[in-house]
């Protein structure tokens, strides 16, 4: 891999709760990692950009049929970094073509209140197959590993989902479930119209219901496995519960400040798991 390659992947990771767990890792795993993320960066930008959709899909396209190359021996340029970690980890196409796929579901039309197969599809697109990749390269036993994936990637998804509501709405997205409206009494799908009801607080509690039995599930994952497999799922775990109690504490009236976790705290969080 070439070290230009790399440290612009680990510019892009920079200044997230990724990264600075990721720095743990033993370099080879590190490095890949950060290319996991850039490649992950890089078709997440083209689904939020505000550009014609059927440019967006063009170009997700092309990267698509660049993972497709690079499986195919092709060491096509836009993809070539992931070359290196593809091969020292085993990395499995699907889990790029499902990132890929997660990411133009979101180009394709604006998610509206997604029926809950549609949401459950989606969270695994755009999370637990990135998670497929990292757990692979973190060295996890197979069944453990993909058992992890779907868990701990579906508890940060659904709280990503719920810090960032305001967010998606200013793009005209919703992506709490119509399931989870219909049964607080809220008909309507418009993300203002939602976000306005004081029935919101009822599918809030819903999502946080369900972010923290994946949480307990991954818990139990981690548990039983090699603790050098699992150091950074448990800080990226940790890190993004307090965000998740940090929004239950705040409520979900508006207006709603936003939650972060500061620093210090990530840092702390860093420091009781470096050395396990």
């Amino acid at each position: 891999m070439a070290v230009a390659e790399t440290q612009d992947a680990a510019e892009r990771a920079a200044g997230s709760s990724f990264y600075t767990a990721m720095r743990l890792l033993p370099r080879p795993q590190r490095e890949a990692m950060f290319e996991i993320y850039a490649f992950c960066r890089k078709v997440d930008d083209i689904a939020d950009e505000s550009g014609p959709r059927d440019v967006r899909l063009d170009q997700l396209r092309l990267w698509r049929a660049d993972i497709d190359a690079l499986y195919k021996g092709s060491v096509v340029s836009r993809a070539r970094s992931l070359a290196g970690p593809i091969k020292a980890f085993g990395l499995k196409r699907e889990d790029f073509q499902a990132v890929i796929d997660g990411m133009e579901m979101d180009v394709v039309a604006d998610i509206r209140a997604p029926d809950e197969a549609t949401f459950d599809r989606y969270c695994d697109r755009v999370a637990s197959a990135v998670g497929r990749l990292s757990v692979r390269v973190f060295g996890m036993e197979e069944r453990d590993g993909i058992a992890l994936a779907h868990h701990l990637g579906r508890a940060l998804q659904l709280t990503n989902i719920l810090r960032d509501l305001d967010e998606d709405a200013s793009f005209g997205r919703l992506y709490l479930p119509v399931e989870a409206l219909r049964a607080a009494g809220i008909g309507a799908t418009d993300p203002a119209t939602v976000l306005a009801s004081p029935a919101l607080a009822m599918v809030c509690a819903d999502i946080v219901g369900r972010a923290r039995a994946h949480f307990l599930q991954a818990d139990e994952i981690m548990a039983r496995s090699a603790r050098r497999t699992v150091r950074a799922p448990r800080i990226m775990a940790e890190a993004y519960r307090l965000i998740l109690d940090g929004l239950v504490a705040r409520g979900w009236a508006h207006p709603r400040r936003p939650i972060h976790l500061p620093r210090s705290r990530l840092l702390w969080i860093i420091m009781r798991h470096a050395f396990i």
